[in-house]
């Protein structure tokens, strides 16, 4: 072997320890050699006969890996060590060592589910938390439990918090201190301002450090936008003999070695995204400046996909950026922040598991036949989050209804695809390969209108389109996404319907939009949520479009990427899934139930007539919607019903509920069989509920409010009058001739009833609970005073003696 490395320390441990126990999970910084010493330990001391996979996060440092483990063994790789990524492999009959990328072995373990021939799986940088090492793993145990218990499972990382991991996998816990010298950090006197671009502080800083120190420098930035400006700033500055190397996953590989190899002569100036955190060894790095951003992938609902968002560096990336300054001698690290705002920082990263997009991992557990729960995760998956997933791969037809895999699905998975772009790929015609990889990176027009097909017609051929528009579309992300379409093409024969509308529909069928009313562009879009164009954008007239890129806005989206689609188009894709539906629903907006014929494709309304012959029950149900948000409009008669019969509720335990909550929470119940021939909020104002409130009673019930709290008061003439309960208190207004002759006042539930006396005008005179005391005491004042305004009117000295009447006294 090379030079002598910490990890060598306890090599003899690690495959002791693996061999006795059948599992392992080492720690050791970074640095220390664990990705290329652990795997030529584990063959050299015969722990297994089968293959070594050694699973690697990034395409370049599984290739540098495997390179650097040949190179110990004085071999090629391809030989007794190979490596298998996306569009690239080296293996042979001889190979013993695979580094393999995350995709790759779960795909490896989808076709083998047995591993036949592999005895040792390395999960490196685990701490990464990357959601296919998390599959791999929970997919690896699971074959080591019930298929094969001879596979030996070893867990290595920088930072990970070990003992979650040890207690899944059962395994001991070894740890290598490593070697790294002191490096001294530099931190941000003031916070950097808001108007200051981070590309021209990060060329400021990176300028300052060279100045201050010997040796190559490593620059973190978060992806290859940042890495070309701060080139751009930086270059014209540099000082002499200093070359200045982007490193980035998307660059070409031998660009990417030149900037790993050190520097022939003088200095290097490394500008790199997190690739250069882990795993990668630049061997003359003194100095590093930190921009304090990590670009990770989240999921968007908006779009449907996972999204790259730039957020703050936690305290574990940014231990392990600094630390890559102190591999080989004392180092310095710059910060593009201030000492007060590291406190601020979050400790670790999150699980993409947390943040990710679970579609694929939805697709993968249904073809392995086990559900989450099921499996063995560090971090379960959020089972909403899992079931939208589902949802999204039931739409594809990669699942059945009850979630089972089907062909369909079978094929999606062995893209190297999105799920919904796989399914473009596999249904869709020949330009599907290219339109997948335009969707799969980010936008090559920055600031050209949202066209989508614009963007398809930049990767078919730049150079035209660049004569023809104007717009130079970015050249090294179009060659990468033609050498990804070459590669799908070889894969995938496109014989289906052909056009970016119609493909993009395929992608998100949930994301086809129907502009609603109006001077703004606003749509509606098929899954039900809205979205917004750009104004004058070129497509913002556009009847239907399907939306592939909105912004993450939950409550209406911005369209950033789109192309316009027919209605013919839109019908020639999907005649399966257009249908008509009968709409009965009330309309808060008209105030009155709504009773329609609609053509629908999801949310999208493709035509709408009248439907005057919905059934009377329909209409009634959709009623009741209306009631709820208009509530109870009793008239007089209901209301003196209710408040009976709230009074006979406070008296009697068994007494059916009749208070307003109750009522509504059980409307379709008492009130659903009664509401024939309303359909508005005029009709429901108008509308005597009285029958449907007494129909809750049975006969008993009925009698027994009858008699406990009667409807009405019957006069010595016999005229019913009304008894208002409306406060709990009986009451009634009668004209005081009317009551001449009773010496007993009338008793409610043995309540005295409240008399409003009235005059021969109907205006109030006296009220009174006691008639025969008012007989005895008032009366004599009131006849003083009516006689001479009513004189046409009976006022006879002894009331009690006198008859009832309602009458004026006889002409003479």
């Amino acid at each position: 072997m090379s030079a002598t490395l910490p990890i060598d320390a306890i090599l003899p441990q690690v495959v002791d320890t693996l061999r006795a126990a059948g599992r392992l999970v080492l720690q050791a910084p970074p640095g220390a050699g664990k990705t290329t010493r652990v795997p030529l330990a584990l063959l050299d001391g015969q722990v297994t006969d089968g293959r070594i996979i050694m699973l690697e996060p990034r395409r370049l440092a599984a290739r540098a890996a495997a390179q650097r483990m040949a190179d110990t063994l004085g071999e090629p790789v391809g030989g007794t060590v190979g490596y298998r990524i996306r569009g690239s492999a080296k293996i042979s009959k001889v190979t013993r060592i695979e580094v393999v990328t995350e995709g790759i072995l779960t795909r490896m373990i989808q076709s083998q589910p047995d591993l036949a021939g592999v005895g040792v799986v390395i999960f490196d940088e685990f701490h990464e938390r990357s959601l296919n090492a998390d599959l791999g793993l929970a997919l690896c145990l699971d074959i080591a439990g019930a298929l094969r218990d001879d596979l030996l499972l070893v867990a290595m990382s920088a930072t990970l918090e070990a003992e979650p991991v040890a207690a899944l996998m059962q395994a001991p816990v070894l740890t290598s201190e490593g070697r790294a010298f002191e490096v001294t950090s530099h931190w941000l006197a003031r916070p950097l301002a808001k108007t200051h671009r981070l590309e021209q502080a990060v060329a400021d800083l990176t300028l300052r450090a060279l100045s201050e120190n010997a040796g190559s420098a490593l620059v973190f930035l978060p992806g290859e936008g940042e890495i070309r400006r701060t080139e751009a700033a930086l270059r014209p500055h540099l000082p002499p003999n200093t070359q200045l190397r982007p490193l980035f996953g998307a660059m070409p590989f031998k660009d990417q070695r030149a900037a790993i190899a050190p520097a022939a002569a003088g200095r290097k100036v490394v500008l790199a995204t997190a690739i250069a955190e882990t795993s990668l060894t630049i061997e003359d790095i003194r100095i590093v400046v930190d921009a304090g951003r990590a670009r990770r992938a989240e999921f968007d609902p908006s779009s449907g996909m996972s999204r790259l968002i730039t957020t703050r560096v936690t305290r574990a990336e940014a231990a392990q950026r600094a630390g890559r300054a102190g591999r080989v001698a004392p180092g310095v690290c710059y910060k593009l922040w201030t000492k007060g705002e590291d406190g601020a920082l979050t400790a670790h990263p999150p699980a993409e598991i947390d943040v990710g997009d679970l579609t694929g991992l939805a697709l993968e557990l249904a073809i392995w036949g086990s559900t989450a729960a099921q499996m063995q995760f560090v971090t379960p998956p959020h089972a909403g989050r899992l079931e939208e997933a589902q949802a999204v791969l039931r739409m594809l037809g990669a699942l059945t209804s009850e979630g089972r895999i089907t062909p369909h699905g079978q094929t999606l998975a062995t893209l190297p695809l999105h799920p919904r772009l796989a399914h473009m790929v596999a249904t869709g015609g020949p330009d599907a390969p290219l339109l997948a990889a335009v969707l799969s990176e980010r936008d090559i027009l920055r600031g050209a209108p949202v066209d989508l097909s614009l963007r398809l017609a930049a990767a078919k051929d730049p150079a035209d389109f660049q004569k023809i528009h104007g717009w130079e579309p970015n050249r090294q992300a179009v060659a990468r996404m033609r050498d990804d379409a070459k590669r799908l093409a070889a894969r995938v024969c496109g014989e289906g319907p052909n056009g970016t509308a119609v493909l993009a529909a395929l992608a998100y069928p949930d994301r086809i939009g129907q502009r609603r009313p109006g001077d703004a562009p606003r749509y509606i879009l098929s899954g039900g949520k809205g979205a917004v164009m750009p104004e004058g954008d070129p497509l913002s007239n556009a009847p239907f479009l399907v939306a592939t890129d909105l912004d993450g806005d939950p409550r209406e989206a911005r369209i950033r990427q789109a192309v316009a689609l027919t209605q013919s188009e839109l019908r020639a894709t999907f005649p399966d899934q257009i249908a008509w539906h009968t709409l009965c629903d009330w309309s808060r907006r008209h105030g009155r139930v709504l009773t329609r014929r609609q053509e629908r494709f999801g949310a999208l309304v493709l035509e709408d007539r009248v439907w005057p012959d919905a059934p009377a029950e329909d209409i009634a149900i959709a009623m009741l919607e209306g009631v709820r948000q208009l509530g109870l409009h009793p008239n007089a008669q209901s209301k003196r019903l209710l408040a009976r019969a709230r009074l006979m509720q406070q008296e009697t335990a068994d007494f059916p509920d009749f208070s307003e909550p109750y009522l509504m929470t059980t409307l379709e119940a008492w009130l659903l069989p009664h509401l024939t021939g309303v359909r508005s909020t005029e009709d429901w104002k108008r509308f005597d509920f009285t029958p449907a409130l007494l129909a809750r009673l049975t006969w008993d019930q009925s009698q027994a409010l009858q008699q406990a709290a009667p409807a009405h008061f019957t006069t010595p003439l016999g005229r019913k009058v009304p008894i208002d309960y409306e406060d709990g208190r009986p009451r009634i207004a009668v004209r005081l001739q009317e009551v001449f002759g009773v010496t007993r006042h009338p008793m409610i539930a043995g309540t005295p009833l409240q008399v409003t006396l009235l005059s021969p005008a109907q205006r109030p005179v006296q009220v009174t609970e006691d008639l025969p005391g008012f007989w005895a005491s008032s009366y004599a004042e009131v006849r003083k005073d009516m006689r001479g305004r009513y004189p046409k009117h009976p006022w006879p000295e002894d009331p009690t003696q006198a008859d009832p009447t309602v009458r004026a006294k006889p002409r003479k």
